[in-house]
């Protein structure tokens, strides 16, 4: 599994920040950033391929139809790098897919098919410090740091495992 990470170190600085973090704030703070966001973000998610998005589509449908606990577990297995089937096909995804595929998966807890943050939570100090810093980030560093905080995730393939 090969990304490029920026030369930014103000990307890299929020990346590792966001990344200290524990896994639930993690997912917290990427669905408050997608609901802030949100909207500026769509038109650059479809920037990815035709059949990049057809790749995303296919693995957020697997885990679309996962009970809400294996949802959350499947995004928690995906930070962790947890060594799972799902895991293994997100950790063979270029990085423009793996962003669309974390798009998918804000859009679907929007609408209900994946589970949804509490609607009572709070962001711990340490994340709503976070959280600011990135809303005064240009548009651009945004996606890039969205970008270099999705890559890494998942778990590598393995020859002759099942993808």
């Amino acid at each position: 599994m090969t990304y490029t990470q920026t030369g930014d170190p103000t990307i890299r600085q929020h990346v590792q920040a966001w990344q200290k973090l524990d896994v639930d704030q993690q997912l917290a703070l990427f669905w408050f950033i997608y609901e802030e966001i949100g909207n500026s973000i769509t038109p650059a998610a479809p920037g990815a391929s035709t059949a990049s998005s057809e790749i995303a589509e296919g693995l957020f449908n697997q885990v679309k139809e996962l009970s809400h606990e294996q949802q959350l577990q499947v995004q928690r297995d995906l930070i962790n790098k947890v060594d799972t089937q799902i895991s293994r096909e997100y950790g063979s995804l270029g990085d423009t897919t793996k962003l669309l595929f974390w798009y998918l998966l804000a859009e679907g807890m929007e609408n209900g098919t994946v589970i949804p943050v509490p609607g009572d939570y709070q962001l711990s100090s340490e994340s709503q410090a976070l959280f600011s810093r990135i809303q005064g980030l240009s548009f651009e560093q945004q996606i890039t740091l969205f970008r270099d905080y999705v890559a890494p995730m998942g778990a590598e393939a393995k020859a002759g495992a099942e993808i």
